[in-house]
This record gives structure tokens, C-alpha cells and sequence, in this order.
């Protein structure tokens, strides 16, 4: 079940870039400037926290049991990395 708590990541991206240009083009009145800087602002701690709640997940998805990393994955070829660098290693 995937959980949805607000808008995901790029959509408050897209409104961030957006709220940006509208900025820059310099038409809005101090009052509507601030308020939209107050939204962006509001909305890069958004992003943020879902791009640290992200990496959280990478970090315990690529952690093991005993909190040593995972093995690494065999290439998309099939060969094993892990055989390749041992034999690289031998004289």
C-alpha cells in the first residue's frame, strides 16, 4: 500500500519552479512577493524532508541484518562484480 501524505516531490518542485519565475518577472506587488516567497519556502522544506525520508529508505533497504552494506548486485550482463575485483586482484 503505497502512503500519500500531501503532494509528492514533483509536483511541489514544479509549483517551486513556477512560484520562481513568477518572482523574477518582478509583476508582483511586495505583498504577493512575500507571500509567494513564504510558499516556496514552505515548500523546500517539503521537498527536503521527503528527499531525507528517501535516503533513509536507501540507507535501510541497502543495509543488512547486522547493518553491514548488501553484497553487491550482479551487472546487468551477469557477471559478478565481486568475482571480477578478486580477479584483479590476484598477481
Amino acid at each position: 500500500m503505497k502512503r500519500k501524505t500531501g503532494p509528492d516531490f514533483e509536483a511541489n518542485l514544479e509549483t517551486l519552479e513556477q512560484l520562481v519565475e513568477g518572482l523574477e518577472r518582478g509583476d508582483l506587488s511586495l505583498e504577493e512577493s512575500l507571500q509567494q516567497f513564504e510558499r516556496g519556502v514552505a515548500l523546500i522544506r517539503s521537498c527536503q524532508q521527503a528527499l531525507e525520508a528517501a535516503e533513509q529508505r536507501v540507507k535501510i533497504l541497502t543495509a543488512g541484518s547486522q547493518g553491514e552494506a548488501l553484497a553487491d548486485l550482479p551487472s546487468p550482463d551477469g557477471s559478478d562484480p565481486q568475482a571480477d575485483e578478486a580477479a584483479d586482484e590476484e598477481p
